[in-house]
């Protein structure tokens, strides 16, 4: 249990990571490479960075064990996991008969990760910028009604 509270961060506080890649990782929160955000202080041990990949690169991001962890995409394509087969993965179409399932993830779409220690994303002709996002789950049940709250 922790009281809430507000961070203010702007985005000349947030460090900017450069690997000789031509990768770009902005920390929000967390560390990464030794460079740590500046949101901090927060009871489920979140990371949550932005990376950008330039055309023909690769990248892998150690995770936490036990920590919930997405990717939400929102430029680009990219591969996740180094899974180039469609139907290796869920994914959700337009409809039910969607049978042309793209091998990569593109702007818009969520990858949600099971277990694991790393991510692994690379590209092709083309570059991606997404969000990575990962948390200590609480297990608290949610109540709705107007806004989302602690049942207890």
């Amino acid at each position: 249990m922790m009281n809430p509270r507000y961070q203010e961060i702007r985005s000349d506080q947030i460090p900017i990571l450069r690997l000789d890649s031509g990768i770009r990782i902005a920390v929000i929160c967390g560390t990464v490479e030794g460079i740590t955000g500046p949101v901090s202080d927060i009871v489920i041990e979140p990371e949550y960075i932005d990376v950008t990949l330039p055309a023909q690169t690769a990248y892998v991001h150690p995770t936490k064990a036990g920590h919930t962890v997405f990717a939400y995409v929102i430029a680009g394509k990219g591969y996740f996991c180094g899974e180039k087969k469609p139907f290796s993965y869920e994914s959700e179409g337009r409809n039910d008969y969607d049978l042309e399932v793209p091998p990569y993830l593109e702007n818009g779409a969520l990858a949600l990760f099971e277990d694991g220690e790393e991510i692994a994303v690379s590209t092709e002709d083309e570059g991606i910028r997404f969000l990575l996002v990962s948390g200590k789950p609480i297990g608290e049940p949610i109540a709705w009604r107007g806004p989302i709250v602690m049942n207890t």
